[in-house]
């Protein structure tokens, strides 16, 4: 491929850096999905909606930090408060009131959240709500959805991707996974089937499947999963590690007017920095109580950098800016022209193609077949896109190979005509 010829000349120091990689980091990389092949670059500097790399080519990044800095690399406004706190400290290890400010911040925001306990990673909250659950419910069983990707947690570390029935990683144990139900996606009367006989302590759900290829979940479902769980006397999580202060102020319970029980958040919470949280009802939430609830019926969570004074500075001065909506709106404007105009440029070019997400998240899938779950995602030509988005990379546009697109406040006219620019050149040669 010619394209990628030119991405070896232009990436010598990163193929460098890349066997030094190999010789300390396992795969080269600290986390898998980051390789690609022939192999990564490496990034130098970010600023807006740009990446740098080591031999200086300039990428529009579309993959956008795996889409958590809705306002772009290193925005003047949240660097500044960052700056501030450094010089006040970058780890206390004992309360202070960012950690309120924050917490109040995301209640005030959140319609579901009532209460909220701070973590490092979407996968530590995931990790501690469903721990919470079991506690609070007294059961043992949960359910999640083929294709779902809740991180690295053992419990719900299976049915990422076909084939459902090989695991997604070694080292996990039968006992890990047996009381793990795995569901059909956007198939509520299955879903309906399946639980009929199970009493569960959660259930879990992207509200839009992100690893699984950006798929929006129908309101009709998710309103079917809500029923289910009232009726049941189980909790449902909605994961919106995603979703959470993107698809509006108040996540994707609020733009489809669904109330979870409790709420994973991440990404965006962190304003660039680690994070997670658990939000909830207060009174599931006050499980974690240790000072009411004791051995066994107390649920932990805790951890050294939780609530981070650093990440809630930069947390704070994010959520803030957008709360009123303002640029959230905006950029679902954006979101749906660059969703609509992918989708012109490649039937144009008599390319089968499927656009799929929602808000200011998108994603390409090569198939003529409407794509509602991971199963019509990976029938799609996988092969195709892998070489669609090394395309770009060439072109100086930067998806991570294979995964979905997300917009910034930071990304310009310039820079999605650009992407449409390539993406239609990508198209006609095809």
């Amino acid at each position: 491929m010619v394209g990628l010829k030119n991405y070896g000349l232009r990436t010598s120091k990163s193929r460098r850096l890349y066997e030094k990689a190999c010789k300390v980091l396992p795969a080269g990389v600290s986390y898998i999905i980051r390789h690609f092949e022939p192999y990564p670059f490496y990034t130098a500097e970010a600023k807006g909606s740009k990446l740098f790399d080591v031999d200086g080519n300039e990428y529009i990044d579309f993959w956008i930090g795996h889409c958590s800095l809705i306002l772009g690399h290193s925005p003047p406004e949240i660097m500044e408060e960052v700056k501030q706190q450094i010089e006040k400290g970058t780890q206390y290890g004992t309360s202070h009131e960012l950690e309120i400010a924050l917490a109040e911040q995301v209640v005030g925001m959140v319609p579901s959240a009532e209460m909220v306990r701070f973590t490092n990673s979407g996968t530590e909250a995931t990790m501690y709500s469903i721990r919470l659950a079991r506690t609070y419910t007294g059961r043992e069983k949960i359910a999640k959805f083929e294709g779902g990707w809740h991180g690295g947690y053992d419990a719900v570390h299976t049915a990422v991707k076909p084939p459902l029935d090989i695991p997604e990683s070694g080292g996990l144990t039968s006992g890990t996974s047996k009381d793990t139900l795995a569901l059909p996606y956007n198939d509520i009367e299955e879903v309906r089937r399946r639980v009929k006989n199970e009493e569960m302590a959660a259930i879990i759900v992207e509200p839009v499947i992100g690893a699984g290829g950006c798929i929006p979940a129908e309101r009709e479902f998710l309103m079917g999963l809500r029923e289910i769980c009232s009726e049941r006397g189980t909790l449902l999580i909605f994961d919106e590690v995603i979703t959470g202060f993107r698809l509006s102020p108040g996540g994707a319970q609020q733009h489809y007017g669904i109330l979870p029980d409790i709420t994973i958040l991440g990404k965006i919470l962190g304003g660039g920095f680690p994070v997670g949280a658990i939000a909830g009802r207060q009174e599931p939430m006050q499980q974690m109580d240790a000072l009411t609830y004791k051995r066994p019926r107390f649920s932990f969570h805790g951890g050294t950098f939780c609530a981070n004074p650093i990440t809630m500075t930069a947390g704070l001065a994010t959520l803030r800016m957008l709360e009123d909506g303002r640029l959230l709106n905006e950029l679902d404007k954006h979101g749906d022209y660059v969703r609509g105009q992918l989708s012109d440029i490649f039937e144009k070019c008599r390319v089968n193609v499927q656009v799929t997400g929602v808000s200011s998240l998108f994603h390409t899938h090569f198939t003529e077949e409407e794509v509602k779950d991971v199963h019509g995602a990976f029938r799609a030509d996988r092969e195709r896109l892998l070489d669609y988005h090394l395309h770009l990379i060439t072109k100086g546009v930067f998806f991570l190979p294979g995964k979905n697109g997300a917009l910034s406040t930071a990304h310009t006219d310039e820079d999605v005509n650009r992407l449409l620019t390539e993406a239609e050149a990508y198209a006609r040669g095809v």
